[in-house]
């Protein structure tokens, strides 16, 4: 399929990447699971190792059923390439791996999953990396909190867990002011939802793992490039604009032009970090992308229908869902994201953490697991489990207070999630 702009979001979702197999004729994508792949010489060899041509060498760069995957959702970002690797984590270091450095900051929304901030906070401190993070709702604050030593901007476009609704065009505005990339983790909203890109984001992030795959079979993370960011337009990006000595003095951005940052991220990146995604894992993730739209039409019409019935239960204190009218969020909601906002969100409960613990505990169709993005319908109370290891006041500016539970709202009959939470609510009250 090489006319990608004259086909709507449902037929990429099933052909995007994909071609018969030249082999077998084979119509799904086959699993190629194999290590390594035979040169047809020693030309063709060198030639691989140089950049000078593309094809397969090695699994751990390069495999033929994630090339698909990685050329799907491309597409369906509207990027120009992507990478794909072993988790949703692993993805937001193969983001910042080119363009950060020591010393070296990114300025981070306070409202991310809380293993997000862990990585951000304590963890790239190990690389001399380090994160400024500030309300992206106050523009000021972000403006602010911008200095020479920072690299890149980095939001959710639907937070997880609050649901909260980021107004990406002004921060896309603000970096483009100071000439740094935005990075936009769109895991909760997925391109069905929201195309970070079109919105001025340079860099898009997802744990394939939710959303995308949909059935909570493996896990995957995947890097967009847009390929519409000048990286040689200052000296802030030298793994892109400088020569590189691995490779000859190769200068990526000047060689690859748009292209630029997913060779680094293939040539480099997975080179040197080896977050490698499984060829059996990206299997998985295309036959869920196959029915994305039909999934989150399904999880949004249930989402409404459970975030109303929980805002009028008194024994609900509120609801977080940006896709109620009375939500902070309804009306950039409706901008940003007019096919819904999404089913995941959060519900304080009368009765705070001790009623939230047996309210989680008393559920019976709810799945009570750390992860989000299923068919099914799941829970957890994040304040002592995801957001744990953070302080009251991150738990606080993260959306996951200790009288919160954030639900993930699945493709089942509403009325049985309902009747769940009625009866769970029943005794978290009693």
């Amino acid at each position: 399929m090489t006319d990608r702009p004259t086909y709507g979001f449902d037929t990429l979702q099933i052909h995007a990447g994909a071609r018969p197999d030249p082999a077998t004729g084979a119509r799904q994508t086959p699993i190629y699971q194999s290590t390594a792949y035979v040169f047809r010489d020693a030309d063709h060899a060198a030639a691989l190792f140089n950049l000078q041509e593309v094809g397969f060498i090695y699994s751990r760069l390069t495999n033929p059923t994630v090339a698909v995957l990685q050329e799907r959702i491309a597409t369906l970002e509207g990027g120009v390439g992507a990478v794909c690797c072993s988790s949703g984590h692993a993805a937001q270091i193969m983001a910042l791996f080119p363009l950060m450095g020591p010393g070296k900051n990114v300025v981070s929304s306070t409202r991310l999953y809380g293993g997000s901030v862990t990585q951000l906070s304590q963890s790239i401190k190990r690389f001399g990396w380090s994160a400024r993070f500030v309300d992206t709702d106050d523009l000021d604050a972000v403006k602010a909190a911008v200095d020479n030593d920072t690299r890149a901007i980095f939001c959710e476009s639907i937070a997880n867990p609050g649901g909260y609704v980021t107004d990406i065009p002004a921060l896309a505005e603000i970096a483009d002011a100071a000439g740094i990339p935005l990075i936009v983790d769109n895991t909760s909203a997925t391109p069905y939802l929201c195309r970070p890109i079109e919105m001025g984001a340079t860099l898009v992030v997802h744990s394939t793992t939710k959303y995308l795959t949909g059935n909570g079979t493996v896990t995957g993370g995947c890097v967009v490039d847009s390929g519409q960011f000048d990286w040689s337009q200052n000296d802030k990006f030298p793994s892109m604009s400088q020569p590189e000595p691995a490779y000859h003095g190769l200068k990526f951005h000047e060689t690859f032009g748009e292209l630029g940052f997913t060779f680094h991220s293939i040539a480099i990146g997975l080179r040197d970090l080896g977050m490698t995604m499984n060829p059996q894992g990206a299997h998985y993730t295309l036959l869920g992308i196959e029915t994305l739209s039909l999934r989150m039409e399904r999880h949004i019409e249930n989402a409404e229908i459970v975030a109303n019935w929980l805002e009028n239960d008194p024994r609900v204190d509120f609801v977080t869902y940006a896709g109620l009218p009375s939500s902070p969020y309804a009306e950039r909601a409706k901008t940003l994201y007019p096919k819904g906002a999404g089913a995941l969100f959060t519900f304080a409960v009368k009765g705070g953490y001790d009623a939230c613990v047996k309210l989680v505990d008393s559920l019976e169709l709810f799945s009570h697991v750390a992860n989000l993005g299923d068919t099914r319908s799941l829970i957890i109370h994040s304040a002592s489990t995801t957001h744990r290891q953070l302080t009251p006041e991150q738990q606080e500016a993260a959306g996951a207070a200790p009288n919160v539970v954030r639900v993930s709202i699945g493709i089942e009959d509403s009325d049985d999630i309902i009747a769940d939470l009625d009866q769970a609510l029943a005794k978290a009250a009693s």
